[in-house]
């Protein structure tokens, strides 16, 4: 990923009748980035897509491509290609031909496009399928021809829309990294919208996480997992215990009445915050081990872990944990410093 920024979004608004759906994005993509957007049904990630690539107009705000406004070029004229869900192949052309179809309509000569499609085949796996009829493919296979259809024009900008939703859930997790692959080796920006949570952080450089039309936090999958910036983020992002908490000062956090080291700072002193903790950085010890103690109140196998959830004075604890614990065991938790994450603290209705 360079430093270069190669689609800039400012203040971008799109309204449909009374509807806001996006409320003022600033939002910088850059050059070779694989990045996500994320976020539930109805967060604007999609209408963010569909500008970027022409397909609706904002209702304010620019979209800079090289520092060029484009927001008035048509489709075909941008430097982006778009990969859709529903693939939007040609039932009545066969693999090669679906491929080589925008080469042909610049009428671009014969012996280029050969060699184009061949190439691009290759890349996604797919060499020896030329002439296979699209409707004898599998959906794994029929999606990498509709990535191979939008890369063979060299687009400097990948755009995917959910493209991996129709697709089995042994046959995603294998698109995932063929995708990731395919970025790295074709050296360009994919921007990918997705509602997958495990999606997003096991492919991507920067996520931007949405909800509402507003931007919530953008950052790396680390970040966004383990520094999430509020209480939607720390929520949708994975699962988490969320408690309301109040910072006595930098370094030291209170919350369920007792009083815990943590590595935050720049609170004021008795801010009312929110606390996340991360189910598999809560440990399970001993009832006279801890100052926080509980009752097991009930535990699920998950294949790779137990999924427990710990009964205390003040509220339930879900715990991440290879261990078993018998259910109505008096325990301890604990966690250290790094475990707790303070955030402000935001008002949800």
């Amino acid at each position: 990923m360079s430093e270069k920024v190669i689609i800039e979004l400012k203040g971008l608004t799109k309204t449909f009748g009374e509807q806001q759906v996006l409320k003022g994005i600033d939002l910088k993509f850059y050059e070779n980035e694989f990045l996500t957007l994320l976020g539930p049904s109805g967060c604007g990630k999609t209408t963010t897509l569909r500008i970027i690539a022409g397909f609706d107009d904002p209702s304010s705000g620019e979209v800079l491509f090289d520092g060029v406004d484009i927001s008035k070029i048509p489709p075909y004229k941008r430097e982006v290609n778009t990969v859709f869900q529903k693939y939007a192949l040609f039932p009545f052309l066969n693999v090669y031909d679906n491929v080589a179809f925008g080469l042909k309509i610049k009428k671009t000569d014969k012996k280029i496009i050969e060699h184009k499609v061949t190439e691009v085949l290759k890349l996604v796996g797919l060499s020896g399928f030329e002439k296979r009829d699209v409707s004898s493919l599998s959906g794994g296979q029929q999606q990498r021809v509709a990535i191979a259809r939008a890369l063979v024009n060299e687009p400097k900008v990948l755009l995917l829309d959910e493209p991996l939703g129709a697709l089995d859930a042994k046959l995603r997790k294998e698109m995932q990294i063929e995708l990731k692959k395919i970025q790295k080796e074709v050296g360009i920006t994919f921007i990918f919208v997705t509602h997958d949570q495990e999606e997003a952080l096991s492919m991507s450089d920067t996520v931007v996480v949405m909800n509402e039309g507003i931007i919530q936090q953008v950052g790396t999958p680390e970040d966004i997992y383990n520094e999430p910036e509020n209480r939607f983020v720390a929520s949708f992002i994975g699962e988490s215990n969320i408690i309301e908490a109040v910072m006595i000062k930098d370094l030291l956090v209170e919350f369920d009445g007792i009083q815990f080291d943590c590595v935050d700072k720049g609170f004021k002193e008795n801010e009312d915050v929110e606390v996340v903790i991360r189910p598999e950085d809560i440990d399970i010890v001993k009832h006279e081990d801890a100052r926080l103690k509980g009752v097991v109140k009930s535990i699920v196998f998950k294949g790779v872990h137990h999924e427990i959830v710990v009964e205390t004075e003040k509220r339930d604890y879900l715990i991440h944990t290879t261990d078993y614990f018998e259910p109505g065991l008096e325990v301890g938790l604990t966690f250290g410093p790094d475990d707790i994450h303070v955030m402000y603290r935001m008002d949800w209705e």
